[in-house]
């Protein structure tokens, strides 16, 4: 076969196989960014975002301007008002589309918040036994993407569950108990995603990403069983004392999922009190510089949770705004 020949085939067979991470053009782009899922509330409910010269700016565009690229967006099955419904989902999707940013969409599961403590199953779904629940959640992943896709909307990451340490969907996946249909329910949540998006990355996410023994009870369960899954979702919400002994160990955490498991990883939550913007500063520049480092360049990014969030709004105070609505010095970590 003639040298150009060899060469074609080659340069078509390289351009067909998945990227490693995330591409803007023919660059790789570290996801730095947010979950902004409030976002929508707050504007409802009257709060404006300022630059720090004092000029109101939509926030989305005012995070690109900090250096964010990416975009988190929770998703409730039947929440007790709109949001965080898939149609207030949409909303702040497109938006995040038409500035260019990278999305994440994040599975709950649930009519509300899941967490560590909290599986609770969407109350349409109380009564359903494992394959009722997984047919539940294959189809609402389906629907909330389809959604998406019929608005011109990729995602590039989807979590199938929110900080799932002991499972989603309690009591039936409940790991603790069956590991099994927890992994089952993975299953479910990773075939729906690649049914419609087939090169979006799934995230299994837990929280507490300096906690090696946690990671490797629930990940050594999930492939015992079979789960599928690309990228390994840890949060990570130090204090000013222990950030640094903290990151440290995420970063061993990190490396060790890679070696254990050959999956990427990324910082999908990220937070520290709003009023020590300095500490929170050179935490973020850390764990960024750390999930840089990871080996074989299998760390993908950092976002922070919630940064907009100001003025302890729904008594949250891990945020990166001022009581005044403008981004403290923190997100400079992100530039």
């Amino acid at each position: 076969m003639k040298p150009f020949i060899i060469f074609f085939i080659c340069l078509i067979f390289s351009s067909c196989k998945e990227k490693p991470g995330p591409y803007m053009g023919d660059t790789k782009v570290f996801a730095k960014g947010a979950d902004v899922s409030w976002l929508t509330e707050m504007e409802a409910s009257g709060k404006k975002f300022y630059n720090t010269s004092g000029v109101q700016t939509e926030c989305l565009a005012l995070l690109q301007s900090l250096g964010e690229n990416s975009i988190r967006l929770r998703v409730w099955v039947n929440p007790a008002n709109l949001w965080n419904s898939k149609q207030d989902v949409l909303a702040k999707a497109i938006r995040a589309k038409n500035l260019g940013m990278l999305l994440m969409i994040d599975f709950h599961y649930s009519d509300t918040w899941a967490d560590p403590g909290h599986q609770t199953k969407p109350a349409a779904w109380a009564t359903q036994g494992i394959d009722e629940l997984k047919s539940s959640l294959a189809f609402h992943t389906t629907d909330v993407l389809n959604m998406l896709k019929a608005n011109g909307i990729t995602p590039y990451w989807v979590q199938v569950g929110n900080e799932t340490n002991d499972g989603l969907l309690w009591p039936e996946g409940k790991a603790s108990v069956n590991m099994a249909n927890y992994a089952a329910l993975i299953n479910s949540g990773y075939d729906a995603v690649k049914s419609v998006f087939p090169n979006t990355k799934v995230i299994v996410h837990l929280s507490n990403g300096w906690d090696n023994g946690l990671f490797r009870w629930n990940f050594d369960g999930l492939q015992s069983y079979h789960a599928k899954y690309d990228v390994i979702g840890l949060s990570l919400y130090p204090s000013a004392g222990n950030w640094q002994q903290l990151n440290y160990q995420c970063l061993a955490n990190m490396n060790d999922m890679v070696s254990r498991f050959n999956k990427e990883v990324m910082i999908v939550e990220a937070g520290m009190p709003w009023d020590d913007a300095q500490s929170c500063k050179s935490f973020l520049e850390d764990i960024i510089a750390k999930t840089k480092s990871v080996n074989q360049s299998k760390g993908l990014g950092v976002l922070y949770w919630e940064p907009e969030a100001y003025g302890q709004w729904q008594g949250y105070t891990l945020g990166a705004f001022d009581n005044s609505g403008k981004p403290t010095s923190a997100l400079e970590a992100f530039q």
